[in-house]
Parts: structure tokens; C-alpha cells; sequence
């Protein structure tokens, strides 16, 4: 099982992971908030294309999330997954692909198993991820302003966990962003601040944790060095192994051992 990511900020996320090998591999498409052109660009560039893709799940309704999701479906066949209350918040599409997910209900895609699970996020029905493929497990945990209990459930034994660093406190503060727009981004509906990414972090990690990547940083008001700094301290571990996903490159292929 491996995992990466194509591109993740507010210019747009998605997030590929594998599972099986063979005619048995299975490849779901975690948001894909860019264009088409561009999806097609960032597969390219690890040799795969939109027809390789078995599934899409989108986490919820935002552009740089669920992008040219539509068009992928509709172009290729390719089942789309997300909540009832996404497809309500993106005009409630026509699709003969559309599949409906709900909190912690699994979806098997031949091996590849999905736990979605809801987050506190201004959104209609956001969801975020674990998937497994039986063996190992795959944290998705973006778009998410606060930590809940039901959340940390979904986080526990993971051998990889994708974590939103979307911002450092004091420079969100000291930043030119709109008061409002400040506490929207501050706030319990909004996105996770290196400190609380920290604390996620420090109630779920443990020995078997592999694979730890910070996403979601803001270009304005963040650096990866600060949220590798932040997640270290937690993980216990240097720096450099926390691995950053960037808008434009995203990180390469992270293999479960």
C-alpha cells in the first residue's frame, strides 16, 4: 500500500492512494481540486492518467477540493463518493456514478477499504478519511478547525497519517487577511493551526506510526519549517522526517512497510 499526493493548498488538494499490485491494484483519488488539464498534468508526472483511477472521494465541497470531480466521473465512468450534504452544496448533480458516503459507514472498493468519518469544518457533511487495505492504514485528516473525540477514534494505529499544518498562529494574526476572515480560518469550523495539528498528533502517535506528512500549509501564513518543527516535537522525531506536501509538486510515493 502507498500513498501521495499530487498537490495540496488552497490553490487545490489531491491526495492518491494504491493498494494491491497486478490486475488487483486499486487507486482512489482522495479531491481533486484542479482543473482537468492540471489533474491530467500532476498523474503524468508518476505515469498514470484519469483512466487509472477506480474511484474519487471528495471530503467536501470547496473548490480546491472537489475541483474538476464531475468531469472526471463524467468523462471516464469513474464512481464519485461523497456525502449527501456535499452533492446538496454543489447543486445536487445528475450522475450515474454517484455513490453517497456517510460517517463511518465502510466502502469496499475491492480491497480497499474506506472509513470515512465527519470532522468540524464549515461544510455541509464534511468527511474525512482512514483507508486500509486490510493489513495497513492511511489517515486522511485535512479541513478541520478542532479537535473531537470522534475524530481521534478514526486515528488510532495508523501506520501514515496525513495531517493538516494549514497555519502558524501568530502569522495568521500578524497577516493581512480580514479580521473576519482571520477568525473563520482561526476558528472551530476552520483550519488546524500547527499547535493543535501538534496535539492531533501527540493523542495518536505510536510506535508503528511510518509515515508522517503535514499538508494544507498556507502559503501566506506558514513555512514548512514550522510545522515540520511542530510535528517533530510531537512525533518525536527530527525535522526532515516529517515529509511536506506543497501546492505544486505534492510528495512522491510513500511506501507502507
Amino acid at each position: 500500500m502507498r500513498f501521495c499526493s499530487l498537490g495540496s493548498g488552497s490553490g487545490g488538494n489531491a491526495t492518491l492512494v494504491e493498494a494491491g499490485s497486478g490486475q488487483d491494484t486499486r487507486r482512489l483519488l482522495i479531491d481533486c481540486g484542479f482543473s482537468l488539464r492540471e489533474i491530467e498534468s500532476r498523474l503524468t508526472r508518476i505515469g498514470l492518467g484519469c483512466a487509472d483511477i477506480d474511484a474519487v472521494f471528495v471530503t467536501h465541497e470547496h473548490g480546491d477540493h472537489v475541483g474538476c470531480a464531475l468531469t472526471i466521473a463524467r468523462r471516464f465512468g469513474v464512481p464519485l463518493w461523497m456525502s449527501r450534504g456535499t452533492w446538496h452544496a454543489i447543486g445536487e448533480p445528475e450522475l450515474d456514478t454517484l455513490r453517497f458516503a456517510r460517517d463511518c459507514q465502510i466502502i469496499d472498493l475491492d480491497g480497499l477499504l474506506l472509513t470515512p468519518f465527519t470532522v468540524a469544518h464549515d461544510a455541509q457533511e464534511p468527511l474525512q478519511l482512514r483507508c486500509s487495505d486490510g493489513r495497513h492504514h492511511i489517515g486522511v485528516l485535512t479541513d478541520l478547525g478542532s479537535i473531537t473525540q470522534h475524530v481521534l477514534d478514526h486515528l488510532s494505529k495508523l501506520d501514515a497519517l496525513l495531517l493538516e499544518c494549514n497555519h502558524d498562529r501568530a502569522m495568521l494574526a500578524a497577516s493581512r487577511y480580514h479580521p473576519s476572515l482571520k477568525a473563520r480560518v482561526g476558528g472551530r469550523l476552520g483550519h488546524l493551526s500547527n499547535d493543535v495539528a501538534a496535539e492531533i498528533l501527540g493523542r495518536c502517535t505510536h510506535a508503528g506510526l511510518q509515515h508522517l506528512v503535514a499538508a494544507h500549509l498556507s502559503a501566506q501564513n506558514n513555512t514548512p519549517e514550522l510545522a515540520r518543527a511542530a510535528l517533530a516535537s510531537a512525533w518525536g522525531s527530527a525535522a526532515e522526517d516529517v515529509v511536506v506536501a506543497d501546492q505544486r509538486d505534492g510528495f512522491a510515493w510513500l511506501e507502507l512497510a
